[in-house]
C-alpha cells in the first residue's frame, strides 16, 4: 500500500504515544498524528479517515485538519507571504501551501488572492500553481448543452471570463451574455450554452439555455406585479442590467417570459410598462429612417 500525499487516506492505527498515534502509511511506514488531532476514543486497529502532507521538517504526517484543496484540485486562496523564491498560500493548514515563483502568472503579495492547482512536485512535495490551464481537460467531455454546471472564475479577458467547470474543464462566459458584477476566484452556479464541433470549447452561461430561464420568470413577474399594484415600469428601453437584477435572465429570456404571459392574457404591454389583467399590445415605435 502506498499513501496518497496531498489527499485523504484510510489508514490504520498501529501505535499510541504520549504525542500522538502513529498510522500505517504502507511503502511509506508509520506516519505521525498528533496528539492534537487524535480522537479521543481512537484505538490501535481503528482507521482514522486522515490528510497526509509534510511538517516544518519535511516529513510525513497525518491531520485531522481539512484544507482547502488536495493534490488534483483547484481553489482560489490568500496569499500570507512572497518571497524571491516563492510565495505561501493560507489553505487550512498549520503549514501554509508553497507557490514556487516559476508557477506564478503575476507579480504577487501578501493579501493578494489567487487561483491555483494543487500538485505533487518532482520531489512529491505538495505546491501549488498558477498555471491553472495546463491542468484543465481540452476536451469538451461528456457535457450536453444546457447542463447545469458548478464554476469557478479564474481570469478575465478581453472577451470575458474563463472559469473551471466542475473542477477539471475550461469554458467562457462573455462579456455581453454577463448581467452581474464577476470577480476572479468567484464560485457560482451555470449551464453549458454551445459546444464548439471544431475545437471542442465550451461556452458557457449563467442562466438557464434556450426558453428555460424565461419559463421560470413568468411567475416572478407576476408576483412583482402584484408587489408593485399591478404595474411595472419596464419597457423596450429598460436595460439589460436592470432585468438581470430583478429576474435574473437576459432581456431576451425577458421579453419571451413576457410573450408567454401576454398569450395567456395575463398581463397587458403597454408603451409605459406592463399591468396586470388583459388588454392589447402597444404598437411598436415606428423604424427610423
Amino acid at each position: 500500500m502506498q499513501v496518497d500525499i496531498g489527499r485523504f487516506n484510510k489508514l490504520t492505527v498501529t501505535k499510541l504515544v504520549d504525542f500522538g498515534l502513529f498510522l500505517d502509511g504502507g511503502e511509506d511506514g508509520e506516519i505521525l498524528l498528533p496528539r492534537k488531532f487524535v480522537p479521543e476514543t481512537a484505538q490501535v486497529g481503528d482507521e482514522l479517515e486522515v490528510f497526509v502532507c509534510y511538517d516544518s521538517e519535511d516529513r510525513l504526517m497525518a491531520t485531522t485538519e481539512t484544507p482547502q484543496a488536495q493534490v488534483g484540485e483547484f481553489a482560489h486562496l490568500t496569499v500570507v507571504a512572497a518571497t524571491n523564491v516563492g510565495a505561501f498560500l493560507a489553505w487550512g493548514l498549520d503549514k501554509d501551501l508553497f507557490l514556487p515563483f516559476a508557477e506564478q502568472t503575476h507579480n504577487i503579495r501578501p493579501s493578494d488572492q489567487v487561483v491555483v492547482y494543487v500538485y505533487l512536485d518532482n520531489t512529491d512535495r505538495i505546491a501549488a500553481t498558477m498555471r491553472v490551464e495546463r491542468h484543465l481537460d481540452k476536451d469538451s467531455g461528456d457535457f450536453e448543452i444546457g447542463q447545469s454546471v458548478d464554476l469557478l472564475v479564474y481570469t478575465r479577458t478581453d472577451l470575458g471570463f474563463k472559469a473551471i467547470i466542475n473542477g477539471t474543464h475550461q469554458g467562457m462566459l462573455y462579456h455581453n451574455e454577463v448581467f452581474q458584477p464577476l470577480k476572479v476566484g468567484q464560485k457560482l452556479h451555470g449551464y453549458i450554452r454551445h459546444i464548439r464541433a471544431e475545437d471542442g470549447k465550451i461556452d458557457l452561461s449563467l442562466q438557464k439555455t434556450g426558453h428555460q430561464g424565461a419559463e421560470d420568470v413568468g411567475p416572478k413577474i407576476l408576483e412583482l406585479l402584484q408587489k408593485n399594484n399591478g404595474f411595472l415600469a419596464l419597457n423596450e428601453k429598460t436595460s439589460p442590467e436592470k432585468i438581470y437584477d430583478l429576474f435574473g435572465i437576459s432581456k431576451k429570456k425577458y421579453k419571451i417570459a413576457l410573450g408567454g404571459l401576454y398569450k395567456q392574457r395575463l398581463i397587458t404591454i403597454d408603451e409605459d410598462g406592463i399591468r396586470t389583467g388583459i388588454g392589447k399590445k402597444a404598437p411598436p415605435p415606428p423604424k427610423k429612417r
